[in-house]
């Protein structure tokens, strides 16, 4: 027996009144990749890019030690 009768029971989408597509998945999905992508290209051509260390060139990649 039902103990409260005025309840009423309706669907997950009857009370959303709408449907759900997940697009959001789909959208944050996307985003991620991009950023990957973008960070991956940055540190790339940066790589690409830099100085290299070869010998004699008076260029060593190493932090200039200070005057104590």
């Amino acid at each position: 027996m039902n103990p409260n009768p005025d309840e009423i029971h309706v669907s997950t989408n009857e009370a959303r009144a709408g449907r759900t597509p997940h697009i959001v998945r789909y959208v944050l999905a996307v985003s991620l990749i991009l950023a990957i992508a973008a960070l991956a290209a940055v540190w790339m051509f940066g790589a690409a890019n830099a100085p290299q260390d070869t010998p004699g060139d008076g260029i060593s990649n190493q932090a200039v030690a200070s005057p104590t």
